[in-house]
């Protein structure tokens, strides 16, 4: 069983409830768990993936500047959407090789990966081999594993070059990721037509490993 957990404090997330706030300092942390379901005739490996959210505190002083500041601070930071980016190829010991990232919503899912660097194109990289987002070659295909919800509605173009194609499959040139004040969990499958394994859609619990 591969289980691979993403924990961290430092990514965009809604501010934390007002009934949290008591001298402890509360810090929201996104959880992703990719857990191995099994293994498939074909050596292709099956995953599941849930997303879950909890409170962590840390304790601080109640009168402290510093957490004055850092509090006026958070105030300031927009808010963005957490993206974990699945690539096609798994790591040695067979577990999803994952790379996360954070970007203001509002923007083309083409765009936020090519700005955070995360592969998009495979083969189809060089110069001429792909429209450069113009929605004319169909070669910047991902699968939305989680956060459907915070995607634009296909458009004509899609519709057209993914008719035969699964349903979760989107062209990232025209999939607009939400607008300037969203925020929650987008789980986005790089090359799908590539990749080493599949997704299970059996419910994952926090708990679980």
């Amino acid at each position: 069983m591969g289980v691979l957990r993403f924990n961290s404090s430092q990514c965009c997330l809604p501010s934390t409830p007002s009934s949290l706030t008591t001298s402890n300092n509360y810090t929201q942390a996104s959880s992703l768990n990719l857990t191995h379901i099994k293994s498939s005739g074909g050596g292709g490996s099956s995953y599941a993936c849930s997303a879950a959210r909890r409170i962590v505190t840390t304790r601080t002083a109640t009168d402290s500047p510093v957490e004055t500041a850092d509090a006026g601070a958070a105030e300031d930071v927009p808010p963005c959407v957490n993206f974990a980016f699945v690539h096609s190829v798994l790591l040695p010991d067979g577990t999803p090789d994952v790379h996360f990232r954070t970007a203001c919503g509002g923007q083309k899912l083409r765009n936020i990966m090519i700005d955070n660097d995360i592969e998009l194109y495979g083969p189809y990289s060089r110069p001429l081999l792909n429209c450069a987002g113009g929605g004319t070659c169909g070669t910047c295909i991902v699968e939305i594993v989680e956060g459907k919800q915070l995607l634009s509605l296909k458009t004509d173009c899609e519709k057209e070059k993914l008719k035969k194609k699964p349903k979760t499959w989107r062209l990232a040139c025209q999939a607009t990721v939400g607008t300037a004040d969203s925020t929650g969990l987008l789980v986005v499958q790089q090359l799908p037509e590539w990749k080493g394994h599949t997704w299970g859609r059996e419910k994952v619990t926090d708990g679980e490993e």
